[in-house]
């Protein structure tokens, strides 16, 4: 197991890292950082780019102690097409009431949660590209720029799963590192649809978006079928290493759920059920 996951990303690695050094004088974008991967148990791998040891574990996490902590770990989510303005002051107040660590709403809604969440410490974040991730990576940059200066603490992006499915790999990068640059500082987490992804391709899009700049690889919109493993959360942090954050999303409904995915190497929960997770029900995960 071991031996197979260290030759895997190798392979991967080095590939992306040609496909992106033969197009470097082209992109006018820093190529991707060496980046190398070895197992030294089955507890912890090995990653590194440049001169830098990253180390991340297998899931074998402290969990937070209680619902206060989950609570400061969820993106409180309000994502669907028809949400209306008075959802959207429930959501706030929900995340208020809560504590939650932020909102996770679509561009249209950043200026009024903004104002809603004035000095209660809950971000607004919102997503960029959602939910396909097939817009031009500038139409993602400019809606990027819009939801920062409108107030916006996070951005979550849907990656070009086209392109990362063909093995574009430096189109995916400059799709990444196009709204890194215009959230000016602002984290951003990466959509990766895992479950619409081989393993490989899971390895190649954390290692790329780490290369990037993201802050985040985050697993699933929610609007396509599927949603947050164990397995996956396991995989991608292992390959991103501890120094960047991994985001569960979709299908976190209960505290069980919650629990798992912070086991499994989750820094952040994406839910809509955020209050049925930090009161001990079952929540129905509608985005």
């Amino acid at each position: 197991m071991s031996a197979e996951m260290d030759g895997l990303i190798e392979r991967i690695v080095a590939r992306v890292r040609q496909e992106m050094l033969s197009t470097e004088q082209k992109r006018l974008v820093p190529p991707l950082p060496e980046l190398r991967g070895t197992w030294q148990d089955e507890s912890a791998l090995h990653l590194q780019v440049g001169d830098v040891d990253r180390v991340g574990t297998d899931g074998t996490v402290p969990i937070p102690g209680g619902p206060g902590a989950v609570a400061k770990l969820i993106d409180h989510t309000l994502l669907k097409p028809d949400a209306t303005r008075a959802e959207l002051v429930k959501l706030c107040e929900e995340a208020r009431t809560h504590r939650f660590a932020s909102v996770c709403i679509n561009t249209t809604w950043v200026t009024l949660c903004v104002e809603l969440l004035k000095g209660s410490g809950v971000m607004t974040i919102c997503v960029v590209g959602f939910p396909l991730g097939a817009a031009t990576s500038r139409a993602k940059a400019a809606e990027t720029r819009e939801a920062i200066a409108n107030g916006a603490a996070e951005i979550d992006m849907v990656v070009n799963l086209g392109f990362l499915k063909s093995g574009e790999h430096d189109k995916v990068f400059d799709d990444i590192r196009a709204v890194v640059d215009a959230a000016s500082g602002r984290p951003v987490k990466v959509i990766l649809e895992t479950h619409l992804l081989t393993r490989e391709q899971k390895i190649a899009a954390c290692a790329i978006s780490r290369a990037a700049g993201a802050a985040f690889v985050k697993t699933s919109t929610g609007f396509s079928g599927g949603g947050a493993t164990v397995e996956d959360i396991k995989l991608m942090r292992q390959v991103v290493g501890p120094d960047m954050g991994v985001k569960a999303s979709g299908g976190v409904r209960t505290a069980e759920d919650a629990r798992n995915m912070v086991a499994a190497g989750a820094t952040r929960l994406g839910a809509s059920a955020s209050v049925a997770i930090v009161t001990g029900g079952v929540g129905k995960g509608t985005y």
